[in-house]
């Protein structure tokens, strides 16, 4: 994990802020959202196994 609780994805290059309360996704474009929008929009399209947002489970 990057520094200050930051993670970016290798894949779509969005950047996951681990704050409390749930996770804060930033997309390249538009309003944050969460991981549930992230994997909604991204995740379950990819099938490269560097997604950090691959377990849906966690993303719900």
């Amino acid at each position: 994990m990057a520094e200050g609780g930051m993670q970016v994805c290798p894949v779509c290059g969005v950047k996951i802020l681990k704050i409390i309360g749930g996770d804060r996704v930033l997309f390249t474009a538009g309003p944050p959202g969460t991981r549930e929008i992230l994997w909604k929009k991204v995740c379950q399209y990819t099938d490269k196994p560097s997604c950090i947002n691959r377990d849906r489970g966690a993303a719900l």
